[in-house]
């Protein structure tokens, strides 16, 4: 239901920006940083400057897909990674037994400082101006944005606009019978930018997603589950830092139980998710536990993490018991859990409702097509996830200041990054739900793997003041390192000690090979260097990562030429004033897609649900005979 504007009698300027940040989230805070480090007059406006980079639901970064996000926004010059690094208390290496594309660096940081460095950072950061307020519209002037009108009557002048508003927009949190107009954790909805997005032509739908409750760690047996140690000698996000994070609490492992789920059954109709009062959209690919119970009812028990939220905080956040139920249901739902007997719940579970957009209006630099000079970022692009949401929120930073600035659009390929991979996702195909970022979305995984993030990406921001000199010497010293690893892999080993080696490990063939030769035969770095004694000058990572790249490659080559042959695709541009309805031969419904997408290539045509190679076929003959 759309809302009436606040009508401010009186306004005033404000202020004159080169670029307003609307929101002070993951994807925000990354906006902002990056267009004030571009030099350019950046100002961010948030609802309250105490939610700045709040962690409203998990206090971890990275994960499955997610740490390869976190290392590219570092590559790229962004703050996730060394925020995260800077307040971290656990860290761990997920998919550490499978191959070395799908390995994904997490980091359980604290909750509280999380948000004090970051807000540090900002309030520290040349050309940035932070504002507490609400933003009521958007101005416009013929079709570019100009500026933004808050609540309070203020006029913020600016050449771009970056829409950062998580979840905060129209939010309402649902628990049991109990509905609340109200953001994530207590912290104030945004009534009134909705209906001014709608004036502007873009398509709104409702979201959902939700969070567990928080215990109090002194009422939990930690003796009745199991502990979950970080690692040691596990490398940090940021390539900026060297120096591997101390791990400072442990998490614990518990389960629930058939009584658990007959307490859920039981009272499926007082669960909003069930009895109808939830209708809008929710993460598939991390469900309440009602869902999990119902979907999954052949399962005796779900996994529960256990995890300290902070240094200063007794507060426990149990993670896979996302719930909208009843508070009276989730006392006993928790309570029936192996070491939570005795538990008190500090903040309940609760679902949100929120506003978010439909992101197939937007360019691949995150740019609304309707509007010029107005971006989005994060969750009101329909992602899930703060590693997303920071993502988007930096590639909307460089383009809105490399448009200021006259400089070409930041567009990133499917085959350079997971930033690429996702934001191709949005634009061109769409989201009906949340989206999170996995690795089996990216088709050339193998080539994005989270330890060649800033040799893939750093290279693209050499011109730019993101480039620091910090990260100028960090970038060459870690790519000289890893071509002279590259090289020594290549080197024969000792015969003598060669055939020693060959006996421990039964292998058949000749001696006089190289280390890389044993690598490709199966043998782990690890062997190598203690055998033969060799490559200790070399950091761990470093090694590591020379050692998978000969043992991929010749997948590495493979991949290769197919991203060469499907770049003659990407570099084919399509006319942005294009008829589609003049080209005889395309189909109806390839028709219709092309029209509502209206994509920049033949690659991201090809790519768009309801346009098959013979169509793309169509367009390439089409635009040949238009030259």
């Amino acid at each position: 239901m759309r809302r009436l504007l606040l009508i401010i009698m009186h306004t005033f300027t404000e202020g004159k920006f080169d670029i307003a940040v609307i929101g002070a989230g993951h994807a925000g805070c990354e906006a902002a940083l990056c267009c004030a480090r571009l030099g350019l007059k950046t100002v961010m406006l948030t609802l309250n400057l105490d939610s700045i980079a709040f962690m409203a639901c998990n206090p971890s970064i990275g994960g499955t897909g997610k740490g390869h996000l976190v290392r590219e926004i570092d590559a790229l010059g962004g703050e996730m990674g060394v925020n995260a690094d800077k307040t971290a208390i656990q860290m761990r290496m997920l998919n550490a037994g499978k191959g070395e594309a799908v390995q994904s660096l997490r980091c359980q940081c604290d909750k509280n400082a999380y948000h004090r460095e970051m807000k540090r950072t900002l309030e520290n950061t040349q050309n940035l101006r932070i504002i507490q307020g609400e933003a009521q519209k958007i101005l416009t002037e013929g079709n570019k944005a100009v500026g933004v009108l808050t609540t309070y009557g203020g006029i913020i002048e600016a050449k771009a606009v970056i829409v950062a508003t998580g979840v905060y927009l129209n939010a309402e949190t649902v628990t049991g019978e109990l509905r609340q107009k109200s953001g994530p954790s207590g912290f104030a909805p945004a009534n009134y930018l909705t209906d001014s997005l709608i004036e502007l032509g873009y398509d709104v739908r409702r979201f959902k997603t939700g969070t567990p409750a928080r215990l109090d760690s002194r009422t939990v047996d930690f003796e009745k589950c199991s502990v979950q140690s970080g690692e040691e000698q596990i490398p940090p996000f940021s390539f900026l830092n060297e120096k591997a994070t101390e791990n400072q609490r442990v998490c614990y492992l518990t389960y629930t139980n058939l009584d658990t789920h007959k307490i859920i059954l039981d009272n499926l109709d007082r669960s909003p998710l069930y009895n109808g009062d939830i209708q809008s959209a929710g993460p598939r690919y991390c469900p309440s536990i009602e869902t999990k119970v119902v979907r999954f009812s052949d399962k005796e028990r779900h996994q529960l993490f256990l995890e300290p939220e902070g240094l200063d905080t007794n507060e426990v956040y149990v993670q896979g018991m996302s719930s909208s139920m009843p508070f009276d249901i989730q006392r006993d739902m928790y309570r029936s859990v192996a070491g939570l007997e005795n538990s008190d719940i500090m903040r309940y579970a609760y679902a949100i409702e929120y506003d978010c957009i439909d992101t197939l209006d937007l360019y691949p630099t995150l740019e609304f097509k309707k509007v010029e000079g107005l971006y989005t970022a994060g969750q009101i692009n329909g992602t899930s996830g703060y590693e997303e949401a920071a993502a988007q929120g930096l590639i909307a930073g460089i383009n809105a200041a490399f448009k200021i600035l006259g400089r070409p659009p930041f567009i990133l390929d499917r085959s350079e990054a997971y930033i690429g991979v996702m934001i191709d996702d949005l634009v061109t195909k769409g989201t009906k739900e949340p989206y999170r970022i996995m690795t089996s979305r990216a088709e050339y995984r193998i080539n994005l793997r989270q330890d060649t993030a800033d040799f893939r990406l750093t290279p693209k921001i050499a011109d730019t003041p993101l480039y620091t000199h910090e990260r100028k010497q960090a970038y060459e010293r870690r790519l000289s390192l890893y071509e002279s690893a590259l090289k020594d892999l290549n080197n024969r080993t000792n015969k003598q000690l060669a055939e020693s080696f060959f006996k421990k490990h039964e292998l058949t063939g000749n001696t006089a090979v190289t280390y890389a030769d044993l690598i490709r035969r199966g043998c782990a770095i690890t062997d190598i260097c203690k055998h033969f004694n060799v490559f200790g000058e070399y950091p761990a990572e470093i090694l590591k990562s020379a050692e998978t790249t000969v043992k991929y490659e010749g997948y590495l080559k493979k991949n290769a030429q197919q991203i060469e042959r499907a770049k003659k695709f990407e570099e084919k541009a399509i006319p942005k004033d294009i008829d589609y309805d003049e080209i005889k031969g395309l189909r109806l419904e390839a028709r219709e897609q092309l029209k509502r997408i209206r994509p920049l290539t033949l690659g991201q045509a090809g790519r768009i649900y309801g346009v098959n190679p013979a169509d793309v076929t169509v367009l390439i003959v089409w635009l040949a005979t238009r030259k």
